[in-house]
């Protein structure tokens, strides 16, 4: 029997898929519960383990799913399952409210009825701008929002957490097309196909790009020894986009640019590292070993 119970939200997701994988090794007396409503998550990325399982369900119905399968108290929960594309939250207000308000909100109150440690997976938007740019769009405000709602709750409830924030996340199993694709895997897709990479104007913002294995890497850090607030977890470096998208040579072709895009990122990752984690891969590498191994196919 399993010494130790994790929740996952949004475990069927690019990050969630991933650091389950890696929970599976690092933990090998605990059993591993996901909880996903599969509206970017996907079945391929099950991790086929004895000791995990999957649930298909929204976060705001976490208390009621738990319960109705008699499972015992988890003693952490990596919330990852929310509502986290920028420019598609302006078409999907009401989503954003339900997956990241609401659904957060009932994941907080379920790790307070089970006393367990809460790993929140914040943005980075919160920084931009110097704090401003968390009003910049509806994902941005919310994932801000939800932080003060997270931080309160730990002082008026004693709640125990650990605040993440990722940057720009990219690396094997991410969503390369459709809407809630990441820059990186569209240029992947595009490079692929032997098409020109769209690069968003005027392509001179900047952004801190960190890999999925670092990610989980720092997730598990924070999980073990991290307490509050303040885990930013991407390497310190920033790319402009047309210098991103020229790292993997051939054409470029300028797009319009789009409501609620902010102009930078960076992240002081000082207190990440003061928990020991080193971001080990490089965007410059990682693309680099990319163009080397797949050749562009040639359009007729």
């Amino acid at each position: 029997m399993a010494e130790k119970l994790i929740l996952v939200t949004g475990g069927a997701g690019f990050v969630g898929g991933r650091l389950i994988r890696s929970l599976v090794a690092a933990e090998p007396l605990a059993e591993i519960v996901s909880v996903d409503n599969y509206f970017t998550g996907s079945p391929e990325r099950h991790v086929d383990h004895p000791r995990v399982r999957y649930l298909h369900g929204d976060t705001a119905d976490v208390v009621t799913l738990w319960s109705e399968r008699g499972l015992p108290a988890p003693a952490v929960v990596y919330h990852l399952g929310e509502y986290s594309r920028i420019p598609q939250s302006f078409e999907e207000p009401d989503r954003v409210w339900e997956f990241n308000l609401h659904g957060t909100k009932e994941v907080v109150r379920f790790c307070r009825l089970h006393g367990a440690k809460l790993v929140y997976a914040g943005s980075s938007s919160k920084f931009g701008n110097g704090g401003r740019d968390e009003h910049l769009n509806p994902y941005a405000w919310t994932k801000a929002k939800n932080i003060e709602y997270i931080r309160n709750t730990a002082d008026w409830f004693g709640l125990d957490h650990v605040i993440t924030y990722f940057y720009n996340v990219y690396g094997p199993g991410q969503i390369a097309t459709g809407s809630y694709a990441t820059v990186i895997g569209i240029f992947e897709q595009q490079y692929r196909a032997g098409l020109p990479l769209t690069v968003v104007e005027p392509g001179t913002q900047s952004r801190d790009f960190t890999h999925i294995d670092d990610i989980v890497e720092g997730l598990l850090l924070c999980a073990e020894r991290g307490s509050g607030d303040g885990y930013l977890l991407g390497r310190g470096e920033e790319y402009q986009l047309i210098d991103v998208a020229r790292m993997f040579g051939g054409e470029i072709a300028m797009i319009p640019s789009r409501r609620g895009e902010r102009a930078s990122g960076r992240a002081d990752n000082s207190r990440s590292r003061e928990l020991g984690w080193e971001p080990k891969i490089s965007l410059r590498d990682y693309i680099a070993e990319f163009v080397a191994t797949r050749r562009p196919v040639s359009v007729s």
